[in-house]
């Protein structure tokens, strides 16, 4: 019985792996424990592959697989431009207008590497915007910052011999102001949600991305104020909430509120937080304080956590709705 079963006993991968590395194969011994067979360290079996670079010596193999190792990948130009973005905090909105304009140079070069082009191409470049694209003065500034933080912040070349670029100025027009008569014609031709943003826009002196992003938090009806987070320069202010609008944003936030129940209760409720505070605070990002004061009316999967989120109200929600009151 013995010798049936040690003859119908398959090999296991732990003998394949010795008939590979050592051309041996276990002995079953101390209650069916594998042993190598001493063919390298015994004094009686002299290995024939030791000190070669036969492919079953161990040494050898290592040092194969240390040769072919693949050699790490130094990070693409606009991989580098966007860490280079993100370490100083610039917005999101910069950094895709910063990718995009330096995507449009590079082509526009026939993808040369900028590290081998110079002021020729950077002029010609700036050139081909005003005259062929008629592109504005703020845009053409625009296309020259861009390319200005790449030969700094990314590739760190001096700068001297970009001094002599000639930049485009801005032509200075007088601003446009409504009198509160036009206000008022135009808030009386707005509802709901676009009425109170509006309001808060010409009560509270918010800017358009401002209004967006409020949170409920930033919101304090006792003392009849607003915190702006993150503004222009990425300043915090303090601002007056109007008293017209107080009572119509206590309204619209309870039924935020009621949205925000009910996401919970099936498992959303979530908001992007900035910065690291959503690894700082991982359910920060589902509690009442800091959802938007307008949220969108669906949520939407984020594609770096792969988690469901709501975000804020799109801008051009506004703006559609001001220029059609103002029709």
């Amino acid at each position: 019985m013995i010798a049936q079963r040690a003859q119908s006993r398959l090999p296991t991968p732990a003998d394949n792996f010795c008939q590979e590395s050592h051309g041996a194969r276990p002995s079953r011994l101390h209650g069916g424990r594998s042993l190598l067979l001493k063919a390298r360290s015994s004094d009686h079996v002299a290995d024939p592959y030791a000190g070669s670079s036969h492919p079953n010596n161990m040494e050898a193999r290592f040092a194969l697989a240390e040769a072919t190792a693949p050699v790490p990948r130094a990070p693409r130009l606009l991989d580098q431009v966007h860490a280079a973005i993100r370490a100083r905090h610039l917005s999101l909105r910069t950094e895709k207008a910063y990718v995009g304009w330096i995507r449009r140079f590079i082509f526009f070069s026939g993808k040369r590497h900028p590290r081998d082009m110079g002021e020729p191409e950077i002029t010609k470049f700036l050139s081909h915007l005003a005259v062929q694209g008629r592109v504005s003065a703020s845009t053409q500034n625009q296309a020259l910052a861009a390319i200005l933080f790449l030969y700094r912040h990314v590739l760190g070349q001096d700068l001297d011999w970009l001094d002599d670029i000639v930049r485009a100025k801005h032509t200075v027009r007088p601003p446009v102001v409504f009198t509160r008569e036009q206000v008022q014609a135009v808030l009386s031709n707005l509802r709901g949600v676009v009425w109170i943003q509006a309001s808060l826009l010409y009560g509270a002196g918010l800017r358009l991305m401002e209004c967006a992003r409020l949170r409920v938090k930033d919101i304090d009806f006792d003392r009849r104020r607003i915190t702006v987070r993150e503004g222009k320069g990425g300043k915090d202010r303090v601002t007056v909430l109007p008293d017209k609008v107080a009572a119509a944003l206590g309204q619209h936030l309870e039924g935020v509120r009621r949205l925000h129940q009910r996401d919970l209760e099936l498992g959303l409720g979530r908001v992007e937080l900035p910065y690291a505070l959503a690894r700082k605070y991982p359910n920060a990002d589902r509690t009442w304080g800091w959802q938007w004061v307008f949220p969108a009316s669906r949520p939407y999967v984020d594609p770096e956590t792969g988690r469901p989120r709501r975000h804020h109200l799109h801008e051009s929600v506004l703006q559609r709705a001001v220029k059609e009151a103002v029709r």
